[in-house]
């Protein structure tokens, strides 16, 4: 299969045509070899335009969902990124072709150790691997003027808030029970206000999900 093709057409046809204009994010992804990413299985659909499961119940995002996530979240050269749920690591390669450094955390070990020797061999040295509990965030290296979760959730916790620096951006796809997944845009001045950016059928994070309280 020819991936260069296949990344070119991945440009014009899912990014350019929904509104991923960034020359950054567009060189990203058509220089970043995606098939590395995905399971070898899977690797003659790693240009498609659907969410692609890695195991252990994560996925890599879909192109277009990334690339307007990433380009709503207007990360400039210098900002300090945390990649939540960063799976093998994709969408933290391509964030680092924009920040100063990124924060990829991952609490399935497996993945993390994929992501660590990808980025090795892709000489992609601005971006640190971690492993912990995905909800808590990585309070270690914070604050982020930058948070992109890979992956839908159902709630924001409160510490992606906290580990928000002001004026920092968080996206990600909240997708409630029983409701349709919107990716939104976060904004911390004080507070975190939000807008809806567009509908996406993104999957849950399973540790992501919400408790369950239990109706008597």
């Amino acid at each position: 299969m020819d991936y260069a093709s296949a990344r070119r057409n991945m440009v014009d046809g899912q990014l350019r045509t929904n509104r991923v204009n960034d020359p950054r994010l567009l060189g990203a992804f058509e220089t970043l070899p995606r098939e590395l990413f995905v399971p070898d299985t899977a690797r003659g659909f790693a240009y498609v335009d659907e969410d692609l499961p890695l195991g252990h119940g994560r996925w890599i995002m879909e192109p277009m969902v990334l690339g307007r996530l990433l380009q709503e979240a207007e990360i400039e050269e210098g900002d300090a990124v945390l990649v939540v749920a960063a799976g093998s690591g994709y969408s933290a390669a391509v964030a680092a072709s924009m920040a100063g450094s990124v924060v990829a955390l991952e609490e399935e070990t497996a993945l993390a150790e994929q992501a660590r020797s990808l980025l090795q061999e892709l000489e992609i040295d601005n971006v640190s691997v971690v492993t912990g509990e995905l909800r808590k965030g990585w309070p270690e290296q914070a604050p982020y003027d930058v948070i992109l979760v890979e992956g839908a959730i159902e709630e924001v916790p409160a510490a992606f808030g906290d580990q928000l620096a002001e004026g920092g951006r968080l996206v990600a796809v909240v997708r409630p029970p029983g409701e349709v997944g919107r990716a939104r845009l976060f904004r911390k001045n004080g507070t975190l206000a939000s807008r809806v950016l567009f509908d996406a059928a993104t999957p849950v994070i399973e540790s992501m999900r919400k408790p369950r309280s239990f109706v008597f």
